[in-house]
Formats: structure tokens, sequence, C-alpha cells
């Protein structure tokens, strides 16, 4: 029997990113952070919201203070 490995979410970059939004900062405020461009910020977020069936940054913080830390 073959075992099924779980993929993550979201990698580790879109994590922090999505974690800095949770936070409050803007796409800019996060790109300065981590040396990114707003544009590229704002990928990771367009991907994860509907994942995590989501719409604003609000109910990302939301979402993942409630999530389990896996």
């Amino acid at each position: 029997m073959f075992r099924r490995h779980r993929r993550p979410l979201a990698s580790t970059r879109s994590r922090q990113i999505a974690l800095l939004a949770a936070a409050g900062l803007t796409n800019k405020q996060i790109g300065e952070r981590l040396f990114l461009s707003p544009r590229t910020v704002s990928t990771p977020l367009h991907q994860l919201f509907p994942k995590l069936g989501v719409a604003s940054r609000a109910a990302l913080r939301d979402a993942l203070r409630d999530s389990p830390k896996a």
C-alpha cells in the first residue's frame, strides 16, 4: 500500500507573507521586509485566499489564528 503525503497548504515564503499580511502590513511593507516587490507579495495572497475561503486580510488573520500549527 502506498502512503500519500499531504502537501502543505502554502510554502514557507507564502506562509511568511500571509502572517505579515494578517498582522496588518501592506504589500509594500511586506515587500520591504522580505526584499520582494509588492506584486510578488500579492501573488501568494491571491492564491491563498480561495484555499482558505477568505476574502479579506481580517478574515485571513482569523483563519490563521484558528488553524492548527502544523
